[in-house]
């Protein structure tokens, strides 16, 4: 298919519409927009207009068929081309993230962790050295950093996301309690793990 601007709210869903079609049963040999929609409460019109974005294979009252379209969303999120990943927040969460070995499929290679602790500093986390937060921007201005993965304090985020987006991070991957305020081409993806606790302690709460 011919390239094409794909807006951001169609980037978050099409990875919903992926998950789903893998949970089908195998029997399930063609799926359409609408059945697609209806399953995820979305409405059919965009779901198929978010296919369409991927994929030509879909057929007018006929649907997709559901292991070619799985295939086309593959292509679509998994890339050889590996773009650099730094981590910037080595507590628990970002070590773990560091040592997570599903980079490479999304063609993301982390080369490098940042702190402020000097107790860390100088460490390593598997391959990945971890430096002072003060060579975070010359490093991933000469180093191409695409993607910067947040895991600090609320207090400390905003100013980390500044640093990578002004030395060419175009995605940033936020697991802080901020707020990022970023350029208008860059995109920010929320993992707000204090807000998802909260939902859920509510949940079991008014369950009692």
């Amino acid at each position: 298919m011919p390239k094409q601007f794909i807006s951001k709210n169609t980037l978050y869903r099409l990875p919903l519409y992926l998950s789903f079609l893998k949970c089908l049963p195998a029997e399930c040999d063609m799926i359409s927009a609408t059945s697609i929609a209806e399953s995820l409460n979305f409405n059919h019109v965009q779901v198929r207009k978010d296919l369409a974005s991927v994929s030509d294979g879909g057929r007018p009252r006929v649907g997709y068929k559901t292991t070619e379209l799985i295939a086309d969303l593959e292509r679509f999120f998994l890339r050889k081309i590996s773009d650099n990943v730094v981590i910037v927040g080595m507590g628990p969460l970002g070590y773990a993230l560091a040592l997570s070995s599903d980079y490479k499929a999304f063609g993301f290679n982390v080369v490098a962790a940042f702190d402020h602790d000097e107790r860390v500093i100088g460490k390593r986390c598997g391959d990945i050295e971890i430096l002072p937060v003060s060579r975070l921007y010359d490093f991933c201005n000469a180093g191409g950093v695409r993607l910067g993965i947040i895991t600090t304090p609320q207090n400390a985020a905003q100013k980390i996301c500044d640093t990578l987006t002004e030395s060419g991070a175009i995605a940033i991957w936020n697991f802080s309690s901020a707020k990022l305020h970023v350029p208008e081409d860059v995109l920010v993806y929320d993992e707000n793990l204090t807000a998802s606790l909260a939902i859920l302690a509510a949940h079991i709460k008014q369950s009692r």
